[in-house]
């Protein structure tokens, strides 16, 4: 394997030079910064400790500073001693010491230190250069495949897998004081206490729901899966409505399902009450309809929600897209619908690709420090089980990844589909949902009652149940928090949607 790295490497160094003397430029590089920083790691002790986190043996330029570095690194992993001697005997077992100019080359490298007080600014700086050369190798790449006439929608995911990983593989954290933190925490728990509502994140505009989850918080990933037909995609587009219009938060919605066209003749139906026959085109409005559709869609019309509707997404569209959109319209919720349309890596295995997919949109709810809600499909197991055939964790489909990386878990499960009419009690499960929190990584998990409307093809909190047995959930005790439990409530159900 490191035989074939190194084949690798040379042929992209070759490229570069290639690149670099038909531009009649040199490829960027820091030779002297090279030489100083292995230099410093040989005479000072802990300095390794400075740069190891920012250099890999390919940030160097020279293929001989590559193969020090290397063995640096081994000495390193090994607790070895890092000096010139050790240095000097470890690239002889390996062959490479008179290729990389002998106990001379390494003993002038010692001579080149100044002082290793600056080491660490040097190393990024070699990083910088290794990025630049990098970005330059992928550029006369693309520049190559789009000469010789490549499929174009392949050429655009491998160019963006290609800057996707690069800059992934040269992104670093700076290790923070529990201080700084603790000051940041103290400042978010100041502003919740002045909210309103009593919520930490964004409001989903299910009061029961938010109740459990104080909101949707910056940087989780959320999962809502369910089997087809369950109204996946009517509850993440009537939240989406609820924050975007009653609470004026900008939230972009991406459907790989359904066209934009179709997502806002929901919403019109949702806003309006107007019939989803007469939305769609299958029957003439009535006059008083025509004015009750312009006096109620003027709140739809101003809400910051934006839609895309690319098919089949790739990950480093999808992160693309976000990132303009953040900058552009500082949007503060992520919609997906749905996690398996999305495309991930090329040539790889569909349960390695949706676990690819998976740890990318947490990877992205961090970097840009917003909640991404990713509705997923549940496998036949559910079909196929007895009794009130609740979903589980274990029915999410094709990955165990999804579970692993999402903060919350939420299944919708309508009895009433599966032929369940009366709960245990004998009260009708009629119009009712049940929205499962299966999975909550920093709070409770429970089972919160929604009202489905059918006719409208939207959810809402189920406030007739609510003003009589208070807030209608049932809370079950987190492995993170100790919450009393509340009132027992029976499966809720809903209709299949309308279209």
């Amino acid at each position: 394997m490191a035989i074939k790295n190194n084949n690798i490497q040379k042929k992209n160094t070759a490229n570069i030079h290639l690149t670099g003397l038909e531009l009649g430029k040199k490829p960027p590089q820091a030779i002297d910064l090279e030489e100083a920083v292995l230099g410093a790691v040989m005479v000072e002790k802990d300095t390794i400790i400075n740069v190891q986190e920012l250099l890999k043996p390919e940030s160097f330029y020279k293929e001989a500073h590559q193969k020090i570095y290397r063995a640096i690194q081994e000495l390193s992993a090994s607790h070895e001693p890092i000096d010139i001697y050790t240095v000097s005997e470890l690239l002889k077992k390996k062959d490479e010491l008179d290729e990389i100019g002998g106990p001379y080359y390494l003993s002038q490298l010692t001579l080149k230190v100044g002082s290793a007080a600056h080491v660490e600014y040097h190393a990024k700086v070699i990083v910088q250069k290794y990025i630049q050369r990098e970005l330059i190798r992928l550029s006369s790449e693309i520049q190559r495949d789009a000469f010789d006439d490549k499929d174009v929608d392949e050429l655009l995911d491998e160019a963006q897998q290609g800057i996707f990983d690069l800059a992934e593989g040269n992104i670093r954290t700076e290790t923070k004081h529990i201080s700084d933190v603790v000051a940041n925490a103290i400042k978010d728990i100041e502003t919740a206490q002045n909210r309103a509502d009593g919520l930490s994140g964004i409001a989903s505009g299910f009061s029961n729901l938010d109740s459990i989850t104080l909101g949707w918080q910056p940087s989780d990933l959320v999962v809502v899966a369910a089997r087809p037909s369950m109204g996946k995609t009517a509850f993440v587009l009537s939240m989406a409505r609820n924050m975007a219009v009653d609470h004026k938060i900008p939230v972009a919605f991406f459907s790989l399902e359904m066209s934009s066209m179709q997502l806002v003749k929901r919403l019109l139906v949702s806003e309006t009450g107007i019939s989803s026959e007469k939305i769609r085109g299958g029957k003439k409005l009535d006059p008083h309809e025509w004015t009750q559709l312009e006096k109620k869609i003027s709140g739809l019309v101003e809400s910051p929600l934006y839609i895309d509707d690319t098919p089949a997404l790739s990950i480093y569209e999808f992160r693309a897209k976000a990132r303009r959109l953040m900058l552009s319209h500082h949007i503060q919720a992520i919609v997906i619908d749905y996690l398996q349309l999305m495309t991930g890596p090329p040539n790889t295995m569909r349960e390695q690709e949706i676990s690819a997919i998976s740890r990318s949109l947490k990877a992205i709810a961090k970097e840009l420090n917003v909640p991404i809600i990713a509705l997923s499909q549940l496998n036949r197991a559910v079909e196929t089980r007895g009794g009130n055939k609740r979903p589980q964790l274990s029915d999410i489909r094709e990955s165990g990844a999804i579970e692993q990386d999402a903060d919350l878990v939420l299944f919708i499960h309508r009895p009433e589909y599966y032929g369940m009419t009366e709960d245990e009690s004998g009260n009708s499960l009629h119009g009712i949902a049940e929205l499962i929190i299966a999975k909550h990584r920093n709070g409770a998990t429970a089972d919160v009652r929604l009202r489905w409307i059918s006719e409208q093809a939207k959810f809402t909190d189920d406030t007739a149940i609510t003003q009589d047995q208070g807030n209608d959930a049932v809370i079950h005790q987190s492995k993170m928090n100790q919450i009393p439990h509340n009132k027992n409530f029976d499966i809720p159900s809903q209709e299949k949607a309308p279209f």
